[in-house]
């Protein structure tokens, strides 16, 4: 099963500025196997479903296969992707130390 991405429906928009965008290209770039579930853009008051999920409007976020969450500023889950360390953050932290997914 692949890691679910989710982020806005403005899939037209294929530029680095672009938040949803900049984490697609990381998970294209590193062969990571993904599907997109595509959340409205505007009015961000529909995106209700996902705020459950995350607890937030902001996208993108990544589903990973365990149903862990990871919601992170666009840059800081790019840079996860590419380093590997994306799967790491369905790991359980070390004890005594918080959980680093929101």
């Amino acid at each position: 099963m692949a890691v679910k991405l989710h982020r806005c429906n403005g899939m037209w928009v294929k530029i680095d500025a672009h938040p949803c965008w900049r984490v697609q290209k990381a998970l294209d770039e590193s062969g990571v196997e993904y599907v997109v579930v595509k959340h409205p853009g505007f009015p961000r008051s529909k995106r209700t479903e996902y705020v459950k999920l995350t607890g937030t409007h902001l996208l993108p976020a990544i589903e990973l296969e365990d149903g862990t969450v990871v919601r992170r500023e666009s840059r800081e889950l790019a840079d996860m992707i590419r380093s590997g360390q994306l799967q790491q953050a369905a790991s359980p932290p070390a004890s005594g130390e918080p959980s680093s997914t929101a």
